[in-house]
């Protein structure tokens, strides 16, 4: 992340105020928060979070789960909040997600406007050998909250329990993060295999979950909302567009050649100039980009163990094996053959939890 120039407006990720509203709400009834002291850290009047359209950096979101940590000293703390399932407190997103016809129908909406509730992660939705897989991706290392994460996660399985359907089983949960030693309370809430310090965080269950119909859908709702959220989408369209379509380009030209601003810029029809400047306008620079996307595929490859490592370096424009080596140590503390170990032992046999 850089600084913009004088006089150039920078465009932070931001996420939808109805999290921060949610989890301000959870720490006033098991916690005695400083409500100025929040403030201060959100940077808005409390009062303005009950806004449907309102919106804050992602960043001061992170800051608030900081110091729930600190204030309630629960690692937990986002696992524990998420399973607070509160349909006041569900935001827009939330209401177009309960008012689908099925819930295969509902996950596709809530990866279309995964922006609206968080613009620094991305949200894919993947079917194969049977699951529908959902992978939570941050557009920047530095955008990985593990309190928000666990959240996320724990607030999607336990909504879906209590509206659409209570027996509804996962077939694995995988977290990029550790489970500071209480990997029991992930057990007990999502009743699956589980693997930490992962490439991605994500879950997956059986695909004939998504045929599955929302109980209770009200059409009128689902239109109003609908309608609604696609009009604040449609203006957060320009938003950081450049830099997600010049990652697209880095990804697809990572592994036929090096990557050159020049070469990028020419496909973009722009001088190298130009595509700095336009970066550097969303918070970017080049270098920050090509580093991400290759921290990113490293990251996939070495755990799916589909290529050997020295098969990995030349994907990723690497010139020897070694170089590759000390960059991936750089990122992770560890070899790339130490972190395909873990990835291994991690890795349950097989999935389970077919409805």
């Amino acid at each position: 992340m850089v600084e913009a120039p004088p006089g150039t407006q920078t465009a932070p990720p931001q996420v939808a105020a109805s999290s921060t509203l949610a989890l301000v709400d959870y720490l006033r009834k098991t916690a005695q928060p400083d409500l100025a002291h929040i403030e201060s850290l959100l940077a808005i009047p409390l009062a303005t979070l009950a806004h449907p359209d309102q919106r804050l950096p992602a960043e001061q979101h992170y800051r608030l789960w900081q110091y729930a940590e600190q204030l309630t000293g629960d690692p937990l703390v986002g696992l524990h909040a998420g399973t607070v399932v509160d349909p006041d407190r569900m935001g827009l997103v939330g209401h177009v997600f309960f008012n689908c016809d099925t819930l295969g129908d509902a996950i596709t909406q809530y990866v279309r406007l995964q922006r609206l509730v968080n613009e620094s992660v991305q949200l894919n939705l993947e079917q194969r050998d049977g699951l529908a897989i959902l992978s939570w991706q941050p557009d920047a290392p530095n955008h990985y909250c593990s309190q928000d994460m666990d959240r996320t996660l724990a607030a999607a399985v336990c909504r879906v329990r209590h509206f659409i359907r209570p027996d509804f089983q996962l077939a694995w949960v995988a977290l990029a993060h550790d489970h500071q030693g209480q990997s029991d309370a992930y057990q007990r809430l999502f009743t699956c295999p589980l693997r930490f310090n992962q490439a991605s965080t994500g879950l997956a269950f059986a695909e004939q979950y998504l045929q599955h119909p929302i109980p209770h859908r009200n059409p009128y709702v689902h239109s109003a909302m609908l309608k609604h959220v696609n009009s604040i989408l449609a203006k957060l369209q320009t938003r950081r567009s450049f830099s997600r379509k010049v990652r697209r380009l880095i990804a697809q030209q990572m592994a036929s050649d090096r990557i050159d601003a020049d070469s990028l810029a020419r496909q973009c029809h722009m001088s190298r100039q130009t595509l700095y400047r336009k970066l550097k306008k969303e918070g970017y620079c080049f270098h920050d980009l090509v580093e991400h996307v290759r921290q990113d595929k490293a990251l996939r490859y070495v755990a799916e163990d589909r290529y050997s490592l020295g098969e990995i370096a030349f994907l990723l424009g690497f010139s020897e094996l070694s170089a590759f080596s000390r960059a991936f140590k750089r990122w992770t503390g560890m070899s790339p053959a130490h972190y395909r170990e873990q990835a291994r032992l991690t890795t349950p046999s097989g999935p389970e939890g077919a409805p």
